[in-house]
This record gives C-alpha cells, structure tokens and sequence, in this order.
C-alpha cells in the first residue's frame, strides 16, 4: 500500500524534471541547428564579400599588366639598349619619356634594366633618394623571369625605397629576338588595406610560402600562417622580397571546417571565426577574409530562446488540458460510482422488501421464526389492524420494552408507543397515529425515510397481503445515507477542483498567448533592428553608384545591392512568418478580378527571367475570385520567384483552370524538378533541396510562406512534379461573384524623370543618422532641396512657421514616440500639413490602412529606390 503514493509523489518531480531536460534538449538542438545554418549562410555571404575583394585586387594589377609589354615595343626604349653607351641627353629624354607614361598610367614607378639588370632610366629620376637609376636589380626574380621567360612577376619591398608593391616585367628583345633589356612596372597595393579596414571584416593576403605581406589589421603584417623551414628562409634573404626576415606564426587554433575554402577557427587577436580563402593562382597568393561570428551566435540564441518559450507555452497548455480531461474522467467515474451504488442497494431493497412479503405470508404468529433471517425489522398486522407477527430486528430497532409487543395487540398502540418518544415527528399525536392507521386501511403501498433523533435514519416501506393485512418493514439506511453524502461532498470537491484547474488553464493559455505574443514582438524588433543598417546601406549605394567612374566598379555596386536586397527578403520573410504563427497577420477577403494580378506578375518576373535566358508568360483570363488580393499576391510571387531560380532553361507559364465551384491558378515551369518522396520537405522552413539546381543562395523560407498564407486563406496548395521535366504548383481557392467587379484596363505608366522633382522641398525625419544621410543624399542626387534630415527632437527645434516642406518623409517607430503621433505637433508649428509619406521598415497591414485613410503615402524601407521616387513625384505634382 505504502508503494502507490511515493510513486505519485515521485512522479510529480519526475515528470517536470524530465519535461525541463527535454526542452533544454531541444532548445539545445536548436541552438546548435540554427547557429550552424547561420554560420554558414555567413561563411557564403563571406566568400562572396571575398570574391568581390579578388576582382578588384585583380582588376587593379590587370589595369596596368600589359604597360611593361606596350613600352617593350617602344623604339625609344629598343633603340636606347641596343647601343652600348647613351649620353646624358639621351638619358634624360628617357627618363621624361618614363616620367610622362607613369604620370598618365598612375603607376608607382616605371624602371628600364639593361640585360645585367643594372637601372639606365626610371620615371623617379627626379627623387635623389628614391631614384632607381644605378641601382643593380640582377638578383630580383622578376629581372630574372623576364630575361629567360619573357616576362615575370614579383612582390616585393623596393629597394631603394622599402616601399612594398608588385613588380610586372617584359623583356625588350633586339631585331634577331635577343633580350636586351627589361622593362618593369612597379604597382603599389597598399590602398587595398585601408579599403578593406572601412570594412567590419579583417581581410589579408598570404603569399605561396604563407607568408601575410597585405593586411587590413596592420600587426598582422609580415606573419606568417605556418613554419618557414631553411630553404626558403634563404630564398628570402637572396632575393631580399622582406625588410624584416618573417618569424612569427599567425595565433590560432585548429577549426571546424564549414565548406570548400571554409572553416570556423579561434584567433588569438579576433576571437571566434569563420575563415574563407580564396586562391589567386595567377599570382600564386591567397586571399584571406576573417569574419565574426557573435552576429551568427546571438541570431541562434534568439532563436533557440523563442523555441524553448514556444515549447514551455505549449507545454503548459498541453498540462492543463490534461488536467481538466483527468479531472472530468474523475468526476463521470465518481457519478457511474455513485448512480451503481444508489442502483445496488434499489436493487438490495427491492429484494429485500420481495423476501419481507414472502416471508410474512409464511410467518407464524408471534416471533416468527421464518422472518428472522431477514436483515430488516418487520411487523405483521391483520384486516383489523393488530399484530400478528414480527422479528427480532423489529424490537431491536424501536427498542420495545418486555411485554408491548404481544399478539392481537392493536397497531395503534405501538404507534402511540412512539409519537411518545418523538418518533412520529412534530405536530398532534392522534393526528400522526390516525394518518398512519388510514395507509394501512387503504392496503395502498407506501415507502418513506424517518431520522430519529440520535441521527439514524430508518427506511419505511409497506406492502398489502393478498388475504387482507399489511406487512411493514424498517430498514436502518443510515450507513447509505453517510456514503451519499460522503459522494456528494467528493463530487463538491471535484467540482471546486474543475474549476480550480480551468482557471489555471486559463492562466497557462494567457501565459502561452503571451510568450507567444513577446516571440513575435522579439523577432518583429530584432528584424526591424537588422533592416535599418540594411536599408540605410541600401540608400548610400544607390546615391554611390552614379558617382562611379567605370562598369566594373557599377557592376560590383549592383551585386552588392543584389546581396542587400537578399537579405531583405530573407528577414522580411521571418517577420512574416512570425506574424503568420502569431495570428497578428489579419486577412481582408473579397472579390476581384484576376487578370489585373497575373499580368503584373507576368511583367514583374518577366524582366528578371529574360536576363536568365527565360521566358515568362500567362493566359488571359476573365475569372473572379474571392480572396485577400494582398496575400494571394504573395503566394503567386513566391511560386514565380521559386520556379525562375530553379529553371535553367526553357519558360515558365502561369494559367487559371476550373474546378467545380473552386478555381486553380497554375505556376507551370521546365526546371529540374522535385521527386515524389521529397515533394513534402520543400514546404518546412530553411529546406532547399541538394538538387534543387539554383546557383543562387536562399533561406528555405518562401514556400514556408506560401503554406502558412495558404492555410489562413483556406486556400489549397498543389505541386505535380517530374524529374527532369519540371514542375506545376498550384493554389486552389473560391471564385468570385463575376458581376461585383469589372476588368480595369491599364493603362501604360508615363516614365518619371529626375527633374520633375527638382526643386521640391522634402524633409526627412528618422533616429536613425544613417538612415537620414543615406535619404538626404540619394534626394538631393534627385534635385530636392532637402532642408532637414534627422532625428524626432531637432525636427521639433527646426519647425517653424512657415517652413514647412512640400513632401515629408516620416519613420513610424522612433524612440518613445511614433511618426504619427510627431506629425500633429509638427503641423501646429508650420501651421499646414505637407504631403506625407510613411518611410519605415516596418511592415504592420495597419500602418497601411492608417496612410491609406490620411491620404498618406507608404513605402516600406526594403523597397527598391525607384518605388520611393515615383511616390514623392506623383505626391509632389498633386500639390503642385
């Protein structure tokens, strides 16, 4: 017995003990999940960032590699070392010559070797202390190369100088092919360091035998990333590449790898992190970029924090569910105990009551011997009401004293017996005595409880005899009686108990909807933190980019805003997957016509694929259907976005089909294709598959969307799909009533140019200063006049009567107070309302409907730069 409560007791403790571990696991595993897949989506961005950093280091050396080749061909420079001896006149028109050609080529020196590698001329003839003329260079590598192979390469310090740079080398061949001289291009990269210190990464170059000679974190300089044996430390000297002979080794501890060129790695001056190489081959350098990883670390604790509140939440409304299910199982076995224990003892009395009547007919008189087995006490009168028989039960329970209950004696005599003794209850006693002699006369059955006054209860019932006569029997129901009231109690307590655990589980269920509301705020914050240097970063690089001199450096801007714009698209689809989880995404359900959605679709993807060599089109349709046009657009964009990225060849064709009363709209494209046992996994958050076949980074997280937007809708999702032929998804939803809405025709948008914005006033207030300047100059590269960028409390300083702008660009979340609620006080001061436009990243369908009834413009911050400019002219020629 004493087993069963240790052992609840012991589960009591168990149970949450190992409900705690298993979420910590959890929490754990997904710590663990997500810092990996942060790492290296990292490790990607990095080798990335380096590969940018390879083209310009190369394209900076390829600007003047065929310079050494072109003077080669000089006759000047050819005519100049096929004499034996040149004059001072000759030499000096060489050296201007040199002088001119570094000039225009923006070189650091041009030098001109005899075939002894002695220097007869060089662009720095002018510099006493630097000059290279005179100077014996026979023992460099790259005099050497050139002599024997042509041409040659080299970084080294320079001699005369110590200034470090890159040597590039042509030999100068006479009429019959000979080398007789050498030309050599002296290209300085130190710049590169400074570029790559404005950087937050720690970027460097190490040479083939590990050697660090360029590095944004200067003591690093001249490390070396493993141990110089003897040979080359010889090299070396010889070839005098150092001032200083390298000795010390780069701290570090081996790492985890993460990729091809990737590893994770633990440095004694950076810390904790992700380490990309890239090999320059034509070279024979590597180029290196450090990377931290507290950016990847905290993004995983945030997120392994919001898994573990999510499960606790769960966790506790899973409990009290439990214990309100328990409880009513309790409660329904309680209520079968009781209805069989009130049916038993039915059935034990009616029994009873069935052996009391058989037994009187056979009683004998006086104490009869055949009613003394019967557990009541019973009582036998005759047609003229006086006893004739009874049992000892009977005397036991009145407690009769000798010589009352005799044969013959009339019942009434008993009866007055007891109204004596309060046995009949309140009230006259032959009016009690009378009412019980007239049951007995009417031969009418009867059956009722009396408590006397000690607290027994007796249970009465009487029965006719067939020849005339009545038999009562006197059951002590006292025990059944305590037991009843015993169950009602249990079923008070139970029900006292019910309602204690409903109000709990309504305290689990609150709790949980507000972990689960502080999960969405927490992500909603942290993806609106992470959006402002983004977009600010954004804004800088579309004011930068028509201020760049050439392709190349435009080229390189754009797959940075490439890069940014991925980013972007990435935590926005967090934040919307967070408020689809969390409720808070409100949907607005209407009819409307198709054709407008798809053929913008049509055109939005189509110029995107036409740069991939695809081609993307749509069947007209005339259908209406009943949906959120806001979210179903959504869904569409996501099916088309996914089938352009993983389509190499071919086209991609959007249509509408009809299905009964529902409409299908198909997204049909020749890409690589899902197999069947797979198709399930491309739905759940950060999954893409090995062989999905896009070049291109994701997240995993657009058909995650598209499922949950589907799910709120009450849309359906489809997905056939072949490998090797391609694949249709689908979303299937309800059709519109035809006659609710007409087809707009569109018309053609007139293009907006630069100037119809010149002029314009425009104030930009945001508490963000890289978001205020990045905004002030990309408007002022569009001919506004800004006269106010920045923060809540100098815009309340500068506002005055009078000067208020034309268009204003307002961020909603600033501090402790909002755009909207800064506007009002704003207007008091100019004394007029300008035009209004919501500049914000965040992305609240509210906000939306707030400018919408204003009259306000609303342009989220993750938007392209274009969007923003059509906005605030269509705004700034309506108030015109």
């Amino acid at each position: 017995m004493p087993f069963f409560p240790t052992h609840r007791r012991r589960m009591r403790w168990l149970l949450p003990l190992t409900a705690s571990v298993a979420i910590t696991a959890t929490g754990l595993v997904a710590l663990r999940h997500f810092e990996r897949s942060s790492l290296a989506g990292d490790a990607e961005r990095a080798t990335t960032q380096l590969h940018l950093h390879g083209e310009a280091l190369q394209a900076l050396i390829e600007r003047h590699r065929v310079l050494p080749a072109v003077l080669a061909l000089d006759p000047d420079v050819r005519s100049a070392l096929a004499r034996p001896t040149l004059d001072q006149a000759e030499l000096k028109r060489l050296n201007r010559k040199l002088e001119r050609v570094n000039g225009v080529a923006a070189t650091s020196t041009l030098t001109l070797l005899d075939r002894n590698g002695l220097a007869l001329a060089a662009s720095n003839w002018r510099m006493p202390r630097s000059n290279n003329v005179g100077n014996d260079y026979q023992f460099r590598p790259y005099f050497q190369q050139a002599m024997q192979d042509g041409s040659g390469t080299f970084y080294a310090e320079g001699v005369t100088t110590a200034m470090p740079g890159y040597f590039l080398s042509e030999a100068v061949r006479d009429e019959r092919g000979q080398p007789v001289g050498v030309v050599v291009v002296k290209v300085i990269l130190r710049p590169l360091e400074q570029t790559w210190a404005d950087t937050a990464d720690m970027v460097f170059v190490s040479d083939s035998n590990g050697v660090i000679f360029l590095s944004s974190h200067r003591p690093w300089r001249y490390l070396t990333l493993q141990a110089l044996d003897d040979k080359v430390r010889e090299e070396l000297q010889r070839t005098r590449q150092y001032t200083q002979l390298p000795r010390q080794l780069l701290q570090r501890s081996p790492g985890t790898r993460l990729g091809p060129n990737q590893q994770r790695a633990e440095l004694a001056d950076a810390g904790d992190v992700i380490w990309v190489s890239q090999p320059l081959p034509q070279q024979q350098w590597t180029l290196h970029l450090l990377r931290s990883t507290a950016s990847s670390s905290n993004s995983a604790r945030s997120f392994a924090a919001a898994v573990m509140a999510s499960l606790i939440a769960v966790l506790l409304l899973g409990y009290g569910l439990w214990q309100r299910q328990r409880l009513a199982r309790l409660r329904e076995r309680s209520r079968r105990e009781l209805e069989q224990l009130v049916e038993l003892h039915a059935q034990e009395l009616r029994t009873a009551q069935d052996g009391v009547v058989h037994a009187a007919r056979a009683a004998d008189y006086g104490e009869s011997a055949s009613l003394q087995h019967l557990p009541q006490g019973v009582c036998v009168v005759d047609a003229q009401l006086n006893l004739v028989a009874w049992n000892r039960r009977y005397v036991e329970l009145f407690r009769f004293p000798p010589g009352l209950i005799q044969v013959g004696r009339p019942i009434a005599d008993v009866f007055r017996y007891n109204a004596r003794r309060g046995l009949l209850g309140p009230g006259p006693i032959e009016q009690a005595i009378e009412r019980r002699l007239n049951h007995l006369r009417s031969a009418t059955p009867h059956m009722h409880e009396r408590e006397s006054g000690d607290g027994n209860v007796i249970e009465i019932r009487g029965n006719p005899l067939p020849d005339g006569g009545f038999v009562t029997s006197y059951t002590d129901i006292t025990a059944y009686r305590n037991a009843a009231r015993d169950l009602r109690s249990l079923a008070d307590t139970l029900s006292l108990r019910i309602s204690e655990r409903t109000h709990d589980l309504a305290g689990a269920k609150r709790d949980a909807e507000e972990a689960n509301q502080a999960k969405t705020r927490l992500v909603a914050a942290a993806v609106h933190d992470l959006l402002q240097p983004l977009n600010a970063a954004r804004m800088f690089l579309s004011a930068l980019r028509s201020r760049l001199p050439d392709a190349t450096s435009r080229d390189i801007a754009d797959n940075v805003d490439n890069a940014l714009t991925a980013q972007d698209g990435i935590l926005t689809s967090l934040l919307d997957i967070s408020r689809l989880e969390s409720g808070a995404l409100e949907k607005r359900v209407r009819d409307f016509a198709l054709e407008p959605m798809l053929e913008a679709l049509s055109i939005e993807f189509g110029i995107l694929a036409n740069a991939r060599g695809l081609r993307v089109s749509h069947v007209a349709t005339r259908a209406v259907v009943r949906s959120d046009e806001a979210l179903l657009r959504r869904i569409l964009q996501n099916l088309l976005s996914n089938a352009v990225r993983y389509t190499r060849n071919g086209r991609i064709v959007v249509g509408c089909r009809r299905d009964g009363e529902q409409l299908r709209i198909e997204v049909h494209d020749t890409g690589t294709g899902i197999p069947e046992a797979r198709q399930q996994e491309i739905f759940e958050e950060f999954r893409r598959l090995d062989n999905a076949g896009s070049e291109e980074p994701g997240a995993g997280l657009g058909l995650a969307i598209v499922d949950r937007i589907a799910h709120l809708l009450d849309h359906r999702i489809g997905l056939r799909s072949t490998p090797g032929r391609g694949s249709v998804f689908s979303v299937s939803l309800p059709r519109g009533d035809v006659g609710c809405c007409t087809l707009p025709v569109m018309l053609p948008e007139e293009p907006q140019m630069d100037s119809l914005l010149a002029g314009c006033r425009t104030w930009c207030i945001d508490d963000d200063p890289r978001i205020s300047l990045a905004t002030r100059l990309l408007l002022e590269r569009w001919g506004c006049q800004v006269e106010f960028a920045g923060g809540v409390d100098a815009a309340q300083a500068t506002a005055q009567p009078g000067n208020d702008p034309d268009l204003l660009l307002l961020d909603v979340r600033m501090g402790d107070i909002s755009g909207p609620a800064l506007l009002p006080l704003l207007v008091e001061r100019w004394g007029n309302e300008p035009g209004v436009i919501l500049f914000t990243a965040e992305q609240d369908p509210d906000l939306r409907e707030l400018a919408r009834e204003r009259n306000w413009g609303f342009v989220s911050k993750q938007a392209r730069t274009a969007a923003l400019r059509s906005l605030m002219t269509h705004l700034y020629q309506r108030a015109s």
